[in-house]
């Protein structure tokens, strides 16, 4: 799917209340923020605006409150954090309604420059809901809407889809513009060769993605849990590895779909196994792609490696979601960090899309050396399948 949206410098901002969606849902432990990526990411979308005048009124959710006041899921953090980070006050409406008498005389009270966070916008329930009646309270605080929160663009909520159908002016914000930028070119117009790495637990979770990326990619290389149902599919043993047996006919179908397009599918030839699923298990390496009795893959094994590193060696364009293996345990991340390490030295567009993904890269400090770090783990499988996203199709055309 290729958009082309407005963004915020296609429209005049000065002295005009601007809502924002970004997305503030960021892990919080004892009240300090220990992953500010998303925070960082919105900032240059506040800062232009703030630096051309606009009332900027930021909105976005934390955690699953499920429509309840949850004092640990407020925003309020996030606002204390994103003050020291801007340089400047934040004004935190911290009404449980969201749009109540605090935000509405935060609101009124604004000059140009000023900045207003209100409270978790899922502290309503009709928010996942996308009730008319929310979406027109959010929409009435404000006179233009700015789309930023890529990672809930698959949602069709009343802050991303709902507040759209209340004001004229919807548009995308900078870290959106990123997202469709390099998500949209790796997807319609990739250099090539383009390879596809998938990893993480279950078929089920990328089936669409599998089938779209086989009509895009040059070489998929498939990791993780996943790989274990194409092996047993094809005949090989995989001990007590995770399997999606209703699944089987479908890897086949993959498989066979790979070669009529002569795209290469590279899946272990090695296998890294426990005897239970555990950081202390007992290990040991297989010899082929078949695992003894008894043991489960839980990582890609140096073969592996080696034959997925010399296959992107040659990639101009690559894309990865999901890990290799069982990577919370430091045992079996090997295979993860070592295709995360490959990626870092590449002279390729590569972009990192989903969580395990993304902290791998992170973890080793290789977060600046790739391309385009996705922050929208659902919301970018989604945009690899090919699917509309609803918060970026509500945005105003160019």
């Amino acid at each position: 799917m290729v958009y082309n949206k407005k963004t915020i410098e296609d429209i005049a901002v000065k002295g005009r209340n601007v809502l924002v969606r970004c997305d503030f849902n960021v892990p919080i432990k004892d009240d300090v923020i220990t992953d500010e990526t998303r925070l960082t990411g919105a900032i240059p979308t506040i800062n232009y605006l703030i630096e051309n005048g606009a009332r900027v009124i930021l909105c976005s959710h934390l955690g699953k409150p499920k429509g309840e006041p949850k004092p640990e899921l407020s925003l309020k953090p996030v606002a204390r954090r994103l003050a020291e980070l801007l340089n400047r006050e934040i004004v935190f409406a911290a009404d449980d309604i969201v749009v109540g008498e605090n935000a509405r005389k935060a609101v009124a009270e604004m000059v140009d420059g000023d900045v207003v966070l209100l409270q978790n916008v899922r502290y309503r329930v009709e928010e996942t809901e996308n009730k008319e009646a929310f979406s027109r309270e959010l929409a009435s605080l404000a006179e233009i809407f700015v789309n930023d929160a890529f990672g809930t663009a698959h949602r069709a909520h009343c802050s991303t889809v709902g507040v759209t159908h209340f004001l004229d002016t919807c548009v995308c914000g900078y870290l959106m513009q990123k997202e469709l930028k390099y998500l949209g070119e790796a997807v319609a117009n990739p250099q090539r060769p383009f390879v596809a790495i998938l990893g993480g637990a279950k078929i089920s979770d990328k089936i669409k993605v599998i089938n779209n990326l086989l009509e895009k990619v040059d070489s998929l290389i498939i990791g993780g849990g996943m790989a274990y149902t194409f092996l047993k599919a094809q005949g090989y043993e995989i001990g007590s590895s995770l399997l999606e047996e209703e699944k089987m006919a479908y890897a086949l179908e993959m498989v066979a779909k790979a070669k009529e397009r002569s795209v290469k599918l590279l899946l272990p030839v090695d296998n890294i196994c426990g005897d239970s699923f555990s950081a202390d298990a007992k290990t040991v390496v297989t010899d082929d792609e078949n695992i003894p009795s008894g043991f489960m893959g839980m990582d890609i094994g140096p073969r592996s490696v080696k034959i997925f590193k010399e296959e992107l060696n040659d990639a101009k364009t690559v894309v990865w979601n999901g890990p290799m293996g069982v990577f919370e345990f430091a045992g079996f991340a090997g295979g993860t960090l070592a295709i995360a390490a490959t990626l870092a030295e590449l002279e390729a567009t590569t972009i990192i899309g989903g969580g395990d993904s993304v902290a791998a890269v992170n973890q080793l400090g290789f977060g600046k050396k790739m391309s385009h770090i996705s922050t929208g783990g659902g919301a970018s499988l989604e945009f690899l399948e090919g699917k509309v996203l609803p918060g970026i199709d509500a945005c105003n055309d160019k």
